[in-house]
């Protein structure tokens, strides 16, 4: 359930390229425990390189980021991502591991006891809607929608509290993206994760999203509740509400 505690806090964060060419400029949002933040904008607005600062994938130029209240600079960089949950459209599961031992990997680096890893690998399959006998084949064998469900259940293995997600279901044919959509929906709703979701599509921000944060050029231009979005009086916001036909949202209950 989403309250209003923040997880992830950006303080006028920047990120600036060695050539000096600024990523992002004094980006400051936070998301909520239990929402689904969604951070909309076109290709090279800064989307996907905000999430790799939040698990120090990249580091921040300037500025202040906290997850759980605590600086990213002071996390040891592995507690950090092991508190982290990171789900991509490329997926990039190992092709030479099997289902089971690619969902498994985070928990076999903590060290879990192995029947306590089998346990939870088949529980995650189930979350994600896989049956069991796909435990031990190998992602070349797995269609697209299988792979990205194969991703999610990886990122959820060792039950972190906070999850990135960076265009996981763009790669997608539309019946199949729809339907992870639906299950994302429904398997948050069970977990009650804090979840920021990259995205540059607005129906899937709107169905998936909690709050919707805009971002242009590296910098916020507007965040929002997702009905809120719809309405907004933003210059910017209105052209992708005019550019995608949207004129209510269109997120169905799980």
């Amino acid at each position: 359930m989403t309250d209003a505690t923040p997880v992830v806090e950006f303080s006028d964060v920047s990120y600036v390229l060695p050539d000096g060419r600024k990523i992002l400029q004094d980006l400051s949002f936070e998301a909520r425990r239990g929402e689904i933040l969604i951070l909309l904008g076109r290709s090279g607005s800064g989307k996907t390189t905000a999430l790799k600062l939040i698990n120090r994938l990249l580091e921040l130029s300037s500025g202040e980021l906290r997850v759980d209240g605590r600086s990213s600079k002071d996390w040891n960089v592995i507690e950090l991502r092991r508190h982290i949950g990171y789900a991509i459209q490329e997926v990039g599961l190992f092709p030479h591991y099997t289902v089971a031992r690619n969902i498994a990997l985070v928990p076999s680096i903590q060290n879990w006891p192995k029947d306590k890893i089998d346990a939870r690998v088949q529980e995650l399959l189930r979350l994600v809607g896989l049956n069991s006998d796909i435990s031990s084949r190998y992602p070349h064998q797995l269609s697209g929608g299988q792979r990205q469900r194969v991703g999610v259940a990886r990122a959820l293995a060792a039950d972190p509290p906070i999850l990135l997600m960076d265009e996981p279901f763009g790669a997608l044919d539309p019946l199949t993206r729809a339907d992870l959509q639906r299950e994302f929906l429904s398997l948050q709703q069970q977990l009650g994760k804090t979840v920021l979701f990259v995205t540059h599509d607005l129906h899937e921000a709107l169905r998936l999203g909690t709050r919707i944060a805009l971002l242009e050029e590296g910098r916020l231009v507007s965040l929002t509740s997702a009905d809120e979005f719809l309405t907004s009086p933003e210059p910017l916001v209105k052209k992708y509400v005019d550019a995608f036909g949207t004129t209510e949202r269109q997120r169905e209950k799980p």
